[in-house]
């Protein structure tokens, strides 16, 4: 088992992990998520022994990494393929690595055959292509038959068939009892691979659950609602029947109705009564993706300016612009009513005078119309009233780009094992 408690690594004025406290347990497959700079390789290499913490402690098995006796022997690690030389042949780069450990020869050759590489094996590591430095790396990791295996993106630069074989390879492992602690950004690989999530965002802890507990606690179900498309008076008379019995619906892009506030068999009930022909009713359950964006994007440092989130500052209680505030409730006081919304979202537009919700300050209210009898230009001819000087150019280039956020930390151009 892996266990950090009050882990903190600070690189000068940047603070990559704080106070971080979760464990690993073994017996199933942990998904370990984040942004891009949230500390999550900072976190391994701790784990590992690699960087030093700045505070609190990281343990294996209740040991640190380096007072584990033939460490390669009880914890496998994957943090970077690239770790090669590139002149020496697969077999001959596992065969060093055993024989610092005192593995055997014969080991060598079983892992090649696990991974794929055996035909490949004399070839210099140098020839390989992203996929098969993945390989040797997992290679290098098994070559122990450890109980402890750490991965950072393993299925980075794989084919489709590579990777059913690293999701297949993480379960049987994990089903042996060892602890398998897997680091990824492809959602939808980890919501087939990973049982238990722990998630940070900016070094911080932000949940630490079951997949399917994860989905739950930062998502809203709804239905989805379909009618004729070529009767559009049905779809306006379903939005009006449904708005009446407390429903709050919304439209999709794809032309659907997204309900929430009602269940199914009510929806099918008012739809009936108001005979309007249904070709769609289905209930919606939000992906890992869709849960994982909503929990993080108060945590993402680099935004394009296209995003339409990219100048909204962060709301109350770290929740964004349509977003839930983190422990609220629908219905409760002070809390905006309806689903939360998602990444292609954008926020209702204001009122005048109101507060924009995440930006600061109000949105102005319109001028007052100026009297007739008061405005010096009413009777003159439209050339006489002056011209409007031009609007200076913008400076420096146009079009989008990546920005920082404006809550960005100093001295955060630290070296790229600070993230």
């Amino acid at each position: 088992m892996i266990e950090a408690v009050g882990l903190t690594k600070r690189y000068g004025a940047k603070t990559a992990v704080y106070n971080l406290s979760f464990q690993v347990r073994p017996g199933t497959v942990t998904g370990f998520l984040g942004p891009n700079g949230s500390g999550k390789s900072t976190t391994m290499r701790m784990i590992l022994g690699l960087d030093r913490p700045t505070a609190g402690h990281v343990t294996i098995g209740g040991h640190p990494f380096r007072e584990l006796p033939n460490a390669p022997r009880q914890v496998g690690a994957l943090l970077d393929a690239k770790a090669v030389h590139g002149g020496r042949s697969a077999r001959n780069h596992l065969l060093s690595l055993a024989q610092l450990s005192g593995i055997p020869a014969s080991r060598v050759d079983e892992v090649l055959g696990v991974v794929g590489l055996q035909d490949v094996a004399k070839r210099r590591s140098s020839g390989f292509s992203l996929g098969m430095g993945q390989r040797l790396g997992i290679a290098a990791a098994l070559l122990g038959d450890p109980q402890v295996l750490l991965f950072d993106e393993p299925v980075n630069g794989l084919d489709p068939e590579g990777i059913l074989w690293v999701r297949n390879l993480m379960k049987m492992l994990a089903s042996e009892g060892r602890t398998v602690f897997v680091s990824s950004h492809l959602m939808s690989e980890m919501a087939l691979t990973a049982e238990h999530l722990i998630v940070i965002g900016r070094g911080q802890l932000l949940s630490d659950m079951s997949v399917r507990d994860f989905i739950a606690a930062n998502s809203a179900g709804f239905a989805r609602v379909r009618t004729p498309q070529t009767e559009p008076q049905q779809r306006e008379k379903l939005t009006t029947v449904l708005t009446e019995a407390g429903g709050r619906v919304m439209s999709e892009p794809d032309g659907a109705l997204r309900v929430t506030g009602l269940a199914l068999p009510q929806i099918s009930d008012l739809a009936h009564e108001a005979d309007v022909r249904l070709w769609e009713l289905a209930p919606h359950q939000a992906s890992l993706e869709e849960a994982y964006m909503q929990m993080t994007q108060a945590a993402v440092d680099y935004r394009s300016t296209d995003d339409q989130l990219a100048g909204f500052q962060q709301g109350p209680q770290g929740a964004l612009p349509g977003q839930l505030p983190p422990g609220s409730a629908p219905g409760a006081p002070g809390v905006p009513q309806g689903p939360p919304q998602l990444g292609w979202y954008a926020p209702p537009p204001p009122q005048p005078g109101q507060p924009h919700p995440g930006v600061r300050g109000s949105v102005p209210a319109p001028p007052a119309p100026v009297p007739a009898d008061q405005n010096p230009y009413a009777q003159q001819a439209p050339e006489a009233a002056p011209a409007a000087p031009p609007a200076p150019a913008p400076a420096g280039p146009a079009g989008p780009g990546l920005t920082k956020n404006d809550d960005s930390t100093p001295g955060s151009d630290t070296p790229e094992d600070a993230r």
